[in-house]
């Protein structure tokens, strides 16, 4: 495993970030796995190297913080052998308050978080998604509020426009230390201007879905048919892509058989080599994702490869702000 600086903090992490979503209940997603399933997968990682985990409250309702805080209690000896990040934002019950970025909010999903965690902090606290409704002021007060109170050590924010990363940023007491957004090789579209401002800021970039909801990888044909339990379960990945993407899937494929490599390798190598772009994150619900993953990191695209695989990259409109 490599490791580098989250941005220009001085917070170190693996450069692959295991995502936590895929564990939870099965009766939410056909292809979440319970803790007992999760396990020798986060163990393999751990043993790799891994040092950094992301989740979130809204990823089956809290299941995936208790699974996350469980698992890796058992597989480190010490809490600060570990990175350990989670979001706030969506809806965690119907009441009025209950999701957000209100102050109201934010103060009592950090305590549910560190609860179902079973920890005293989270090292990255980061914002779901822009809260329309409540003044970025607030939020940032809030956020900075929780990071003094040592519930969290860094704050992060997740997909929005580049604008409003910089307000934030303009009015922050603690600024934002990451990025997590919507990029890979079929989703460029963050390279037009949230990517330089990150560069320029010195924010540390996290990209989630980089295998594009595992179009990258292989698990959906031209023709739209399923090859894994996720792919048959998962409407987004056909409203956020469409065929055209297939002729960049096809040169990943390519690149992947004269390299002998699976094409997720291909495709997580390319996003590892991104400017800025300090741990995409992964998930796993089989050892041979995790191992692909992790082969990734040590494999080094030419020039030539990287200039053939985003030839044929088609723009988009923009996907995953709201």
């Amino acid at each position: 495993m490599r490791y580098a600086r989250l941005g220009r903090s001085g917070l170190t992490v693996s450069r692959l970030c295991l995502g936590m979503m895929s564990y939870g209940n099965r009766t939410q997603r056909a292809w979440h796995l319970g803790e007992q399933e999760a396990e020798p997968i986060v163990r393999r990682a751990v043993e790799a190297g891994v040092t950094f985990f992301d989740t979130a409250d809204m990823y089956d309702l809290g299941a995936s913080e208790e699974i996350t805080g469980r698992l890796l209690a058992r597989l480190f000896p010490r809490r600060d052998d570990f990175v350990l990040a989670t979001k706030v934002f969506f809806p965690m019950g119907p009441g009025r308050n209950d999701g957000g970025l209100s102050r109201k909010h934010i103060l009592s999903a950090i305590d549910g978080s560190l609860r179902r965690l079973g920890t005293d902090h989270v090292d990255l606290y980061q914002i779901h998604r822009w809260d329309y409704q409540t003044p970025i002021e607030e939020c940032m007060q809030a956020l900075h509020d929780v990071v003094q109170a040592g519930k969290a050590r860094y704050i992060g924010a997740s997909s929005m426009f580049a604008w409003q990363f910089a307000k934030a940023q303009h009015v922050a007491p603690t600024p934002f230390a990451s990025m997590q957004n919507h990029y890979n090789l079929i989703y460029r579209e963050e390279e037009r201007e949230m990517l330089p401002l990150c560069l320029d800021q010195g924010v540390g970039v996290i990209p989630y879905s980089p295998l594009a909801r595992g179009m990258l990888s292989g698990s959906r044909e031209r023709r739209g048919q399923p090859r894994t339990a996720r792919s048959g379960n998962d409407p987004l990945a056909g409203e956020m892509y469409t065929g055209a993407d297939f002729d960049v899937i096809d040169v990943v494929r390519k690149v992947a058989a004269d390299r002998e490599v699976p094409p997720a390798q291909v495709a997580l190598a390319w996003l590892l080599s991104r400017p800025g772009v300090t741990a995409p994150i992964v998930g796993a619900t089989r050892l041979a994702h995790l191992g692909d993953a992790i082969d990734a990191v040590e494999l080094t695209l030419t020039e030539a490869e990287t200039t053939s695989l985003q030839a044929p990259y088609r723009p988009h409109p923009v996907l995953g702000h709201h």
